[in-house]
């Protein structure tokens, strides 16, 4: 899996669903765009058709970041 950071590539995917070659991107929980952006995804893949049980996980996943940030931290993304 390749990672748009290089500092991300110690994440790894030990059963080797993703293949080697796939970008993906990481969201972490202090950033404080990721709720907005889970919740956005969500109500995208709600109006596309796509497994609201998947939109309620996604969206269930915005909520804990948002209550994380507020007893952690939130802040801009940086490298």
């Amino acid at each position: 899996m390749k990672h748009a950071r290089e500092d991300y590539s110690r994440i790894q995917d030990p059963k080797n669903i993703i293949p080697e070659d796939e970008p993906v991107f990481l969201l972490r929980g202090q950033d404080k765009f990721a709720p907005e952006l889970l919740h956005r995804w969500a109500g995208k893949l709600r109006l596309s058709g796509g497994d609201p049980k998947m939109a309620k996980l996604v969206e269930e996943h915005a909520q804990s970041m948002i209550e994380w940030q507020k007893n952690k931290v939130s802040k801009m993304p940086d490298l």
